[in-house]
């Protein structure tokens, strides 16, 4: 969407109708942003308190007081981004945080842009020096509008305090519709402190002009689509972030039965369909399954919903599905076409587009045919069967596939976020997550995501478990959050996957660097994280050996309270299948050979998840175990 100036915004906004019956009352501009919080819904706000935004910290001890709010204090400001980007995230609703002018809006930067990249919905409220200071470079002064007009949906600074109540539900609307995305709202700290006669502005009630998103789907288009379905040998779905964001789960599995097209899903989809189910291909791109992107390279249709072909899925974009056509679904119009150009355009919110075709299936009499794509899914199964995602298991020390697949197995239903990195992609090709409950920074990469995320996570759904996956680097950007899960008794469960690198450079550096490893071993300056953590107040545990891998899983699960575990595993251990730079989706570093001979009709359980598996299978599709 396109920037509109602060004045410009209000003044194009059409006449607000509030279902109000309060009278006009005298209050502060700080009230009418805690109370237009309040009437949107928010319970939970995650922040830092400083000088131009005490105002408005006046009135949340005031909405504390009351009840009508929450405040988390995060030791530090990206930890209250990452944070309302997890609450986002889980929930679907949007995640709000707050912080103080200078570096107090500075320290947010990285949490917006991930949610940015994501399109994640949160309202991010800043503090600035007061309007007669604007522009003086004051004490902690920044043009925290200018600075992040390139990761914001819009933003706003507020001139007066009688249009905050409209600026705050106009940024609710922007946030939460069409794609969403996060929205700056700036405080100048007089405007908290002006008095006005205040009326409320309620939820749903603004329209902006100029901001329609498109909802349906252009019915000539969806018969072109349903069209080449119907001709399709070999489909495939390509499913991202968007499917999640529309709540359109249903949907996917329901068109996915219908024509029995295998489902395909990148690190931003994962949940969008169940990686248990006989059409489900797991993730593809850079780390995904082989037989997901073998089957990218091999489909005749590929059928994009809510996913924008970014480079980790695509590898080479020139030679990317190369022999299909393509379906593109999305809600943003500036997606559709970007990088690839699909045969079939579709601009609309994904669920409601994925309705629609399948009412048209319904009035057209457009019945599946199983037997179209039958050879193809056997053709999918082989794959499956000849390179399975593998568990290694190594004599003298524990895989860190190992440890992820424990924990999947203990906590199948749990709410998982991650860092970012080798563990990261391990986690992404073995745990097994149901809708919104897998939450990773994908777009933007941002290592320190995961615990300050899982937090968020926590405080929207404290009866459900949430436990982040960390890397031993990654983990050390934002460890100070230890302190506030302890302060609030925040039940996050952490395991950092401890290899003593930076796993993933330490990988590309072997792979394409000549095994130079610069700044890339963390060893010498580790902390002793039981020690770390029992510091903050919160519980530590250590894993050493497969033997203890098991029972202390367990004992962090029954832990009644936050709990830091640091799990040595095998430090040269590489994350495949990779494909590398330049190469395309068919050329994969890292497959297990397979099997030398047909596949016999014989069958063997799998000795950890008891899958069904022909005898020449060297290890279970299913969990990756040695058979």
């Amino acid at each position: 969407m396109s920037k509109l100036t602060v004045d410009k915004a209000t003044e194009n906004a059409t006449p607000v109708t509030t279902t109000s019956k309060m009278a006009p009352t005298r209050q502060t501009g700080a009230f009418a942003l805690m109370d237009s919080l309040k009437r949107h819904g928010v319970r939970h706000i995650f922040g830092y308190p400083g000088g131009a935004i005490l105002p408005i910290y006046d009135e949340v001890y005031r909405a504390e007081a009351r009840g009508d709010v929450q405040h988390i204090l995060v030791r530090h400001e990206q930890g209250a981004s990452h944070a309302a980007d997890g609450y986002a995230r889980a929930t679907g609703k949007v995640g709000v945080c707050f912080a103080t002018s200078g570096p107090g809006a500075t320290n947010l930067v990285t949490g917006i842009a991930t949610a940015h990249m994501d399109s994640i919905p949160m309202v991010v409220v800043t503090g600035q020096v007061p309007r007669p200071a604007i522009g003086s470079d004051a004490f902690q002064e920044t043009d925290i509008y200018g600075i992040t007009l390139p990761i914001v949906k819009h933003s706003y600074v507020v001139r007066h305090a009688k249009d905050m109540a409209l600026i705050v539900a106009e940024a609710f609307h922007i946030a939460s519709t069409g794609r969403p995305g996060p929205v700056l709202i700036d405080v100048p700290k007089d405007v908290g402190l002006e008095e006005f006669d205040y009326v409320p502005v309620e939820p749903g009630t603004v329209k902006l002009s100029g901001y329609r998103p498109t909802v349906k789907g252009n019915p000539r288009q969806i018969d072109q689509a349903l069209n080449l379905i119907g001709q399709a040998n070999c489909p495939l779905l390509y499913v991202g972030g968007g499917a999640i964001s529309a709540g359109a789960h249903a949907e996917v599995l329901e068109l996915a039965e219908h024509f029995q097209i295998p489902v395909t899903t990148t690190l931003m989809g994962k949940g969008a369909f169940d990686t248990h189910h006989p059409l489900s291909v797991g993730m593809l791109g850079m780390h995904g399954t082989a037989y997901a992107n073998f089957a990218v390279s091999e489909c005749d249709l590929l059928i994009a919903v809510g996913a924008r072909f970014d480079d980790r899925v695509t590898g080479k974009l020139d030679e990317f599905a190369s022999h299909a056509k393509v379906i593109h679904l999305d809600i943003d119009p500036a997606e559709v076409g970007k990088n690839r150009a699909p045969q079939v355009p579709i601009v609309g919110d994904v669920r409601q587009v994925l309705i629609d075709m399948l009412r048209r299936c319904q009035k057209l009499g457009l019945s599946g045919k199983p037997d179209r794509t039958t050879g193809w899914l056997k053709r999918i199964d082989r794959w499956r069967s000849d390179y399975p995602l593998v568990v290694p298991q190594y004599e003298d020390s524990l895989s860190p596939q190992e440890a992820i697949v424990e924990l999947g197995r203990q906590a199948p239903n749990a709410y998982y976020t991650t860092d970012v990195g080798q563990h990261q992609m391990w986690a992404a090709q073995f745990l097994k997550n149901g809708p919104r409950r897998w939450m990773s920074s994908s777009g933007l990469g941002t290592m320190g995501y995961g615990m300050p995320a899982a937090m968020g996570v926590k405080v929207a759904l404290p009866d459900e478990e949430a436990i982040c996956v960390a890397g031993d680097a990654s983990i050390l950007m934002n460890i100070q959050e230890l302190a506030t899960l302890a302060q609030y008794n925040i039940k996050v469960k952490t395991v950092i996957i401890n290899n003593g690198w930076q796993g993933m450079v330490r990988q590309w550096q072997q792979t394409f660097f000549g095994e130079r490893y610069s700044a890339s071993n963390m060893e010498a300056g580790m902390p002793d994280f039981v020690m770390l953590a029992n510091a903050f107040g919160v519980k530590g545990m250590v894993v050493r050996s497969r033997e203890e891998l098991q029972g202390a899983i367990a004992e962090m699960l029954a832990h009644d309270g936050p709990v830091l575990m640091d799990v040595h595993v095998r430090k040269d251990e590489n994350c495949y299948p990779m494909i590398a730079p330049g190469k395309n989706n068919a050329q994969m570093a890292g497959l297990p050979e397979p099997p030398q001979s047909e596949a016999a009709a014989d069958l063997i359980s799998c000795p950890s998840c008891g899958a069904e598996n022909q005898v020449t299978n060297k290890f279970c599709p299913e969990c990756g175990t040695k058979l």
